[in-house]
């Protein structure tokens, strides 16, 4: 393999039912992050049935060149038909950077492409960043430069570990959605469009889809929540966050939590905030009964406003929150709700 054959930022560019999946427009603000340094351009690619007309929005997020495969045996998502087609891309184009969304689809999708394309894979990456590996330089090994070094909770969340890949290409991987900002739209922004089909033959490999049936999920998406209020351990039951969901009401927020309330088994891990559950962004965080361990704070540092509610003074939570109120969480709360309750009605 001549790794100096490869360049340029590619990134899948999810989409179901024609329309794009916010992930890949946070994949393209990643992605020019990247290639700034490399000096490279940054490539979406594009995979369905009659989707070409989607090419200028991801333009407007930054990218340069989208690459458009559009077949009707790619018109509902499969992994062989799907795959097939984007490790052509990539044996075609051949990317130095290949990010997938660590969706449903993209945690099908990244490791069957990157056994066939024999790269690495880095799964439900955190951060991505240029720099050199060995990160710090070792006696009689290489360092090389310009690789992307790829940060993943690792041991259940218990660690952070930063993989490379030097030896092959493309440096491949899944990135959890949340995690990354996605650029300001540029209105009107045009990218350079190309038409690739690599032809798809059905074989015993391609699953026939008998029928689509569409749930409606009754948990709300915390990551497009403007305020968020976050229960942890030292909420002390399931019963009481039935405080945490009347201030939620009360300002207009919602519910979440820590890892330990899942596993405990009082609220899904859909609300699960942290590395190993998603990453938010809300203008308002409320951590109440959280510790702040490094594997929560990941998933909500990047908040406007955090608000910390722990009786131990000593919690590293109050290390990140931007107001800290040490104190019992059951008075506490039920006098913060009653106070805003009572604002609300003078101001009627």
């Amino acid at each position: 393999m001549s790794l100096e054959e490869y360049k340029g930022v590619f990134i899948f560019a999810q989409q179901v039912d024609n329309h794009i999946d916010n992930i890949a427009f946070e994949l393209l603000g990643k992605a020019k992050d990247l290639a700034a340094p490399l000096n490279t351009q940054v490539t979406a690619v594009l995979i369905g049935y009659q989707v070409k007309d989607l090419a200028d929005q991801l333009a407007e997020y930054g990218a340069d060149r989208v690459i458009v495969v559009d077949d009707p045996e790619l018109k509902e998502y499969r992994t062989e038909p799907y795959a097939h087609a984007l490790s052509s891309v990539i044996n075609e184009y051949k990317p130095d950077i290949m990010l997938v969304g660590a969706t449903a689809i993209g945690r099908d999708l990244g490791p069957t492409v990157s056994a066939r394309v024999k790269t690495g894979l880095t799964a439900d990456c955190t951060s991505l960043e240029i720099g050199d590996f060995p990160i710090q330089p070792r006696e009689g090994v290489e360092q090389k430069h310009n690789q992307l070094l790829m940060t993943r909770p690792a041991f259940g969340g218990n660690t952070i570990a930063t993989i490379a890949c030097p030896d092959n290409r493309p440096q491949m991987s899944t990135v959890r959605p949340g995690v990354m900002q996605k650029i300001k739209p540029i209105k009107g922004a045009k990218a350079e469009v190309v038409e690739y089909n690599p032809g798809f033959t059905p074989n015993n490999k391609y699953v026939t889809i008998e029928e689509v049936v569409k749930k409606v999920s009754e948990t709300v998406d915390i990551q497009k929540a403007k305020i968020l209020v976050s229960g942890g351990r030292g909420v002390g039951s399931p019963e009481n966050f039935e405080i945490l969901k009347d201030l939620a009401k009360a300002i207009g927020g919602e519910v979440s939590c820590s890892r330990a309330v899942v596993d405990n088994g009082w609220l899904p891990k859909d609300l699960q905030v942290g590395q190993t559950g998603k990453t938010v962004r809300p203008q308002i965080y409320f951590a109440i009964g959280i510790s702040g361990a490094i594997q929560h704070t990941a998933g909500m540092e990047d908040s406007d406003l955090i608000i910390a509610i722990n009786k131990d003074e000593t919690a590293p939570i109050f290390d990140v929150a931007d107001i800290g109120i040490v104190g019992d969480l059951n008075k506490i709360v039920p006098k913060l709700t009653a106070d805003i309750l009572a604002a609300q009605q003078n101001k009627d």
